[in-house]
């Protein structure tokens, strides 16, 4: 199982270099029954470009959906419109108990992920975990359990938030 976390405020147009980055991470992998399952959070940004990226490698996509009590609940609207694409190309759609609209219970469906896979590809420009964006914080909780994580930066990419950014190959 593969999964992907990344940071949320990607420019528009660095979208595509993301998911032309993933397309290439994902041709990578090995093939296998397990290997070639991806699985993200749906939402805009990174998940849906990993999304993209699993679906054009021909690989199966499992979208994870907030829920409570064993229903669906609204996604921001922001990512309301990447969750129905990411619907129509993923084999199956998991409910996972966390609600969307708060910070500390999107960390928690991003960590149980993570723990759920083998690898994790990170959309990151190796920036520290702050009150907006808590990648690096996954990125350290996958080595943590001994998970491999691959860095997705591709040259170009920017983020809507300007603030000091360190060399996430130094990571």
């Amino acid at each position: 199982m593969i999964t992907v976390v990344g940071h949320a405020d990607l420019k528009p147009e660095s979208l595509a270099l993301v998911e032309r980055k993933l397309r290439q991470a994902v041709d990578r992998l090995p093939e296998g029954p397990e290997r070639g399952i991806g699985m993200v959070r749906a939402g805009a940004g990174t998940p849906l470009a990993f999304g993209r990226a699993m679906a054009g490698a021909g690989r199966t996509l499992i979208a994870v959906l907030p829920a409570r009590d064993g229903m669906m609940t609204p996604l921001p609207r922001g990512d309301a419109d990447a969750a129905r694409e990411l619907l129509r190309i993923c084999l199956c759609a998991r409910l996972q108990g966390f609600d969307p609209a708060d910070r500390c219970s999107r960390i928690t469906a991003d960590e149980q992920l993570v723990a759920e896979s083998d690898r994790v590809l990170a959309v990151w420009d190796g920036s520290s975990t702050d009150a907006c964006d808590a990648t690096a914080h996954l990125v350290a909780y996958a080595r943590a359990r001994g998970i491999p994580v691959e860095i997705v930066w591709p040259r170009g990419a920017a983020r809507r938030r300007a603030r000091p950014v360190a060399a996430a190959a130094a990571r």
